[in-house]
């Protein structure tokens, strides 16, 4: 569904982003992922209040994985939290990303705080879709409604897998977690429109297995790292010989 260009309210613009949010696939597959972690969350005994407090706090579907499970698991509360913040290091390329987009003449440091805590993948994704048609006044209202929408939809259904899918087959809640891969994967490959990016894609596809095979610590990060660095190599080298 089109998105216009312009509103006539910052509140016109945040409701615009609640219905841009739930019109989108990601809300779909944001429903599905939290159905199986509310039920993983069941599983290992935690309360319904903690998963929708983390949901909100962590705001991030990978890392939830990871805490629940180590919690569950009787981890030490410090390697618990050094996991998620390595895992959840992932976003703040996207933070640099998105903020040139949200930032204009008179947006004062306090506006942005909100949508850098709201930074998503899915969120992420339709932002850079979505904003530079949009006036730039409205912009953070309208991204401060997209994430708003997409986070309510994850806590509901986190409720809902908790209670009503609590005795989920393992197989099934295994599929739903992966929904979320799987949909970011399309959006990234859908919005790689130039050669470095779908090279960077392609070579994360080839290094990431690779490296989870040799078992090497930290796979995901170095596959971001080395994947990216090579790609950009290549598109540098590739302007210096046209």
């Amino acid at each position: 569904m089109p998105v216009p260009a312009s509103f006539p309210t910052s509140a016109a613009a945040f409701f615009g982003g609640v219905k841009s949010a739930l019109t989108s696939v990601f809300a779909l597959v944001l429903a599905g992922t939290y159905v199986g972690i509310g039920a993983l969350a069941h599983g290992f005994g935690l309360t319904s209040g903690w998963l929708a407090l983390s949901t909100v706090l962590v705001w991030a579907a990978p890392a939830q994985v990871i805490m629940i499970s180590a919690l569950g698991a009787g981890a030490p509360l410090i390697e618990v939290a050094i996991a998620v913040t390595l895992s959840a290091i992932r976003l703040f390329p996207m933070v640099v990303a998105l903020l040139p987009l949200l930032r204009g003449e008179g947006r004062r440091l306090r506006d942005l705080l909100l949508p850098t805590h709201f930074t998503s993948v899915s969120m992420w994704v339709e932002s850079l879709r979505l904003l530079p048609a949009m006036s730039r006044e409205h912009r953070v209202a309208f991204c401060n409604g997209l994430s708003f929408a997409y986070m309510s939809t994850a806590v509901i259904f986190g409720f809902g897998g908790y209670y009503l899918a609590a005795e989920l087959p393992p197989l099934l809640a295994a599929m739903l977690l992966f929904l979320t891969p799987m949909s970011f994967l399309i959006s990234t490959a859908r919005n790689a429109r130039v050669t470095v990016d779908r090279l960077a894609l392609a070579l994360g596809l080839v290094l990431g297995p690779l490296l989870v095979y040799f078992r090497v610590d930290l796979d995901l990060m170095w596959t971001g790292l080395i994947g990216g660095t090579l790609a950009y190599a290549a598109h540098r080298l590739r302007g210096a010989w046209a």
